[in-house]
């Protein structure tokens, strides 16, 4: 009997867990130790933060799920890997500590034949003094990154709301907390669903609302941004963006690292090296991430966490660390097989695995302070990613093979994304997005590094739907229920 056990239960690590089951049966053991008791369709927290969905409807509890599916759940974090086994044994094996209230602080090992690291970021909230979900003393901004962040976000939002109502402007600062932030797509969607709530609420003429990002331009997403089709002609994402936000009247600071944040006021520095501040009411700024803090002992108790993890904290995998500058970068820089160099029984996804290198053009400001999105590995490419390694190891398991039979290569796959504005049936709208591949490709699509009949927009009612529906089908299939495989990750 092999055993996988599968760090983290978010959208990577609970597709690995259940393609595993399925594959692997009884006769094997697949084991997700994860701190969180419930599983969040995380794209659905923007609808949280305007008060359009509770937190009840975009999570369920893990527990039933996956005792129905046979799988072993232990809610608990996982705390070091040892790859090597103790003195005395080869046996690999991780230490985790239980969160769970029946067992909260115990810990315990847990011996692996297979182990994919799928633990997702660290909220480094502490990365940018005073930023935070805004529940604490000293963090005055909120997040919309968790469940519970949006719920209290949505409270702050109608405590505005009211103020405005009785006379009283109100500032909204939306966008990123550092200039080493990712995820620039989910405050883009949060600053259009809150101008919509606004708008809605009969009070968009009282505020004014604020982008401030780490993009060197509109549209960057993270992803050096976009060229893709839409209504049959050729367009950008900067374009795209810059439309949008001037439609909406909606005032933009771009290639910004916020430093510090303050009751009511955020500074930053720009890429010209200048300094300056940003005053708000309400401010949602998305946290960096980092790896989770996991640490990593060889058979002799040596430390070797810097051998298995990049400085970020994140796994290191079959990447090429080793490019250099931006002007070597390439496609194939991008890991394949997501497998440890070093441990070959070791797989990275998702956030989890550390990227070789960003994929908008890094750039440092005259003081030497670096400000570049780092690379989005959220949502599809997350699952893709769980889906793939989990059917090479099954081969491992089930076949003999020695190599990893499946790849999820970001440079080799496409992913699509939809964004919001509102959440009525009728009177809501949404951009929609398709970029194949996600890192672009300059060798095999000269001048635009991506396949323009693979990367395109549409924005309208349309897309608005398929949001919706995609909300539905993703939680529908999280859950196990029938026909959840057919259901594309």
């Amino acid at each position: 009997m092999a055993r996988l056990i599968i760090m983290g239960g978010g959208v990577s690590g609970h597709t690995a867990a259940t393609f595993a089951k399925k594959y692997l049966g009884k006769k094997h053991e697949v084991i997700v130790v994860t701190p969180n008791s419930k599983w969040n369709w995380i794209p659905s927290n923007i609808w949280v933060g305007v008060g359009e969905m509770t937190s009840d409807e975009v999570t369920f509890p893990l527990a039933p799920v996956y005792k129905k599916a046979g799988i072993d759940y232990r809610q608990a974090k996982a705390v070091s890997i040892h790859p090597e086994g103790k003195s005395d044994s080869d046996d690999a094996y991780i230490t985790i500590e239980y969160t769970s209230e029946d067992k909260a602080g115990e810990s315990e090992e847990l011996t692996y034949d297979y182990l994919i690291n799928a633990t997702g970021p660290k909220l480094n909230f502490g990365a940018t003094p005073g930023l935070g979900e805004g529940t604490n003393l000293g963090n005055h901004t909120v997040s919309v990154c968790t469940a519970d962040h949006a719920t209290h976000a949505n409270l702050e939002l109608k405590s505005c709301i009211e103020k405005m109502k009785n006379g009283e402007r109100q500032t909204f600062l939306i966008g990123t907390g550092h200039g080493m932030c990712t995820c620039q797509g989910a405050a883009f969607e949060y600053i259009f669903n809150i101008e919509k709530t606004l708008t809605d609420a009969g009070v968009r003429d009282m505020a004014d609302i604020k982008w401030i990002s780490n993009e060197s331009f509109l549209g960057d997403f993270g992803m050096g941004g976009i060229h893709f089709s839409m209504g049959g002609y050729a367009t950008s994402s900067k374009i795209f963006s810059e439309s949008l936000y001037a439609e909406r009247g909606l005032d933009w600071i771009i290639g910004a690292h916020v430093n510090k944040v303050e009751a009511g006021i955020a500074h930053y520095e720009l890429l010209d090296g200048s300094m300056g501040s940003q005053e708000f009411d309400f401010a949602m700024l998305i946290p960096p991430f980092a790896g989770v803090g996991l640490k990593a002992y060889a058979k002799d108790g040596s430390d070797i966490t810097d051998t298995i993890f990049a400085p970020n904290g994140f796994m290191k995998v079959d990447a090429n660390y080793g490019a250099g500058a931006y002007e070597n970068w390439s496609a194939s820089d991008w890991p394949s097989t997501l497998q440890n160099p070093t441990y070959s029984n070791m797989f990275a996804v998702g956030i989890a695995f550390a990227p070789p290198h960003p994929i908008s053009k890094p750039m440092t400001t005259p003081n030497g302070t670096m400000i570049v999105p780092t690379p989005p590995r959220t949502g599809m490419p997350s699952a893709m990613m769980g889906k793939a390694v989990t059917l090479s190891i099954c081969d491992m398991i089930l076949n003999g093979t020695t190599e990893p039979t499946h790849t999820a290569n970001m440079s080799q796959m496409g992913a699509a994304c939809v964004a919001s504005a509102g959440k009525g049936l009728f009177t809501g709208t949404a951009a929609a997005m398709t970029v194949y591949p996600i890192v672009p490709d300059f060798e095999k699509y000269p001048g635009v590094g991506r396949d323009m009949n693979g990367t395109t927009g549409e924005l309208g009612l349309a897309a608005h739907w398929v949001k919706h529906i995609l909300h539905h089908i993703f939680i529908w299939k999280a859950k196990l229920k029938p026909g959840w495989t057919l259901i594309p990750e």
